[in-house]
């Protein structure tokens, strides 16, 4: 796993190095001094520590361009939590959502419970990148992996999987493949079963996934979604919206 620290503060860098190895000590932890230093850098980490008031750069433009740097190249969040001696950012660090926003001077215990919050995080994502499901298709069984599906939908006595590669028709029932794939997806229409992880937008009648559409969210299933959407980005889910 790697993990960036950036602060320009080099008793924080070494403070917050020092904390990681103690609970990953097979963790490569790479420092950058400055905001300039990491972008340059053009490397990816798993969880990143900004400090949020820096020279040029601050840690609040590093995480921007993380975030639209992953959105450009498809790649899935990472995890950002600020470190910061001012509460005012605060609103700043939701916009790039942020993991979590630490305060100086560093409570060594509540930087264990956020980072182990975080790597239980980053595992439950690795677990779900493996996940996969069997489908019969043309008398052939073809294994798809969880995520590179985008939703499931229903055409008569069959289902349409929706996925990166384009779709795949399969026999079954929608509420088979519900029970089966479990709370990492939701039926949000009789018609519909959709990734949530796949999800970027959401409104009282629609759900936006990634590859571009659109699904009908069923009125009277709202206040459901939002509690199952809830519950499943407290488990660690990704969530893109």
């Amino acid at each position: 796993m790697k993990i960036a620290v950036c602060d320009d503060d080099r008793t924080t860098r070494e403070q917050i190095t020092a904390l990681i190895r103690e609970q990953t000590p097979d963790a490569e932890v790479i420092t950058f001094e400055t905001g300039e230093d990491m972008i340059t850098s053009q490397e990816s980490f798993a969880i990143s520590f900004l400090d949020v008031q820096m020279r040029t750069v601050s840690g609040i433009d590093v995480a921007k361009y993380i975030r639209e740097e992953q959105e450009k190249r498809g790649r899935e969040k990472s995890i950002i939590i600020f470190v910061t001696g001012y509460r005012e950012y605060m609103e700043d660090a939701f916009d790039v959502n942020a993991f979590h926003y630490l305060l100086k001077p560093i409570d060594e215990r509540k930087f264990q419970k956020v980072f182990n919050r975080a790597l239980k995080d980053v595992s439950t994502r690795r677990e779900r990148k493996k996940r996969s499901v069997i489908v019969k298709s043309n008398g052939m069984q073809k294994k798809i992996l969880l995520k590179d599906i985008y939703y499931i939908e229903s055409n008569n006595k069959k289902v349409v999987f929706h996925t990166k590669d384009g779709t795949i028709d399969a026999y079954g029932r929608m509420e088979d493949w519900e029970s089966e794939l479990g709370e990492s997806f939701y039926r949000c229409h009789r018609g519909y079963l959709v990734n949530l992880e796949k999800i970027t937008a959401y409104n009282v009648d629609t759900i936006a996934v990634s590859n571009g559409e659109s699904l009908i969210l069923a009125r009277k299933k709202y206040a459901d979604f939002i509690k199952a959407y809830m519950r499943y980005a407290k488990d660690g889910g990704v969530v893109n919206v």
